[in-house]
């Protein structure tokens, strides 16, 4: 559905060369929902505007939909939709009025689009709405309305730019709703620009991980958590109780007792560990706490698993755990590791 080879795009601002786009390799297939995520200027909203045809490229080249975005942009536009960060619909406009002038923008016969509208307000539950202004309209309902108009000419192609910006929690889930049923609906293949890391990890096939112009991963999220991030296990185990002098050999028995579960680990934090066949990469650092309790962190891709074995081995070693605590990977611990910051701090 799409398919770019060396794609950029380099903006001149007085003396200034901004390279916002330094070459996008990346194709997407029919039925694909994929996710862009970078900071603010990564080059995210650029090459979506590229693919769209409404930018071209400095260099390199992409077909969309089948069709070169620089020599048939007509073409492509036909059978994209496309949802921009900004409302589409004009404040003083009436909805079903903006719904229908977007039907005859693309040729389509009186019939055909006010039956299209219709359907499209029903589904997005908009019904009712059709002769009130947009500007009289929740923000919730003007970004359902955006939808609306981009899904007029029923196109096989989505694009989103930043779709439930500014909606609080209940009106983006409502929107993701509608969106899910609409693409179950037309067959579609979306492609959205998101800083919402839950949206990415829960409706996305593949996430596309862009930072200074540049792809730096494109995976599932559930690849990129597992080989750009770590799951971290926390066990609070009891000392024993008596002398000072007892606590490093309370330390080694943890590790003793530990060690069945991720092989033969270093003894501080961030020291690989080299031995079992699951865990050539977990990490383990345990610390002794003012109350004389042994606290154990371990960085591992198969936390879910981890936990229970280890409070297993411990229990069969004659160790008490205290408490226990699993903090699974994210995807802003994905981006932190691969960019060195958090997606979250730059949403914010």
């Amino acid at each position: 559905m799409i398919h770019t080879e060396g794609l950029t795009k380099t903006f001149h601002r007085k003396k200034e060369v901004v390279e916002a786009v330094k070459g996008i390799d990346v194709d997407v297939r029919e039925g694909e929902l994929v996710a862009f995520l970078g900071p603010n200027g990564a080059g995210k909203s650029t090459t979506l505007r590229m693919l769209t045809s409404l930018l071209e490229p400095t260099s390199g080249r992409a077909e969309v939909a089948g069709f070169d975005i620089r020599t048939q942009p007509a073409e492509v536009r036909s059978r994209i939709g496309y949802i921009g960060q900004g409302n589409g619909g004009g404040f003083s406009y009436r909805v079903a009025d903006e719904l229908h002038n977007q039907g005859r923008f693309y040729g389509l016969p009186a019939s055909e689009y006010q039956r299209r509208a219709a359907d499209l307000l029903a589904a997005l539950e908009l019904d009712g709405l059709g002769k009130r202004t947009v500007q009289s309209l929740s923000g919730g309902q003007r970004r359902r309305l955006d939808v609306a108009l981009g899904l007029m000419n029923h196109p096989p192609l989505l694009f989103l730019d930043e779709p439930t910006t500014g909606l609080d929690p209940h009106s983006r889930a409502n929107l993701w709703e509608h969106i899910g049923v609409l693409r179950e609906r037309y067959g579609m293949t979306i492609v959205l620009t998101t800083h919402y890391l839950d949206e990415a990890d829960s409706m996305a096939e593949r996430v596309v991980v862009i930072d200074h112009g540049t792809i730096v991963a494109d995976a599932p999220p559930a690849a990129l958590k597992r080989d750009h991030a770590d799951d971290v296990v926390t066990l609070v185990v009891a000392g024993t109780p008596g002398s000072p002098a007892q606590v490093p050999d309370d330390v080694t028995r943890v590790r003793a007792a530990l060690a069945p579960v991720v092989g033969e680990v270093g003894g501080g934090a961030g020291e690989p560990g080299r031995g079992g066949s699951d865990g050539p990469g977990d990490r383990l650092h345990a610390t002794v706490g003012a109350g004389g309790d042994v606290t154990v962190t371990l960085s591992t891709t198969h936390g879910a698993d981890r936990l229970p074995e280890a409070i297993e081995s411990l229990r069969v070693a004659g160790l008490s755990v205290r408490s226990a605590g699993l903090k699974q990977a994210s995807l802003d611990d994905v981006f932190l590791n691969l960019t060195g910051r958090s997606l979250r701090e730059e949403a914010a």
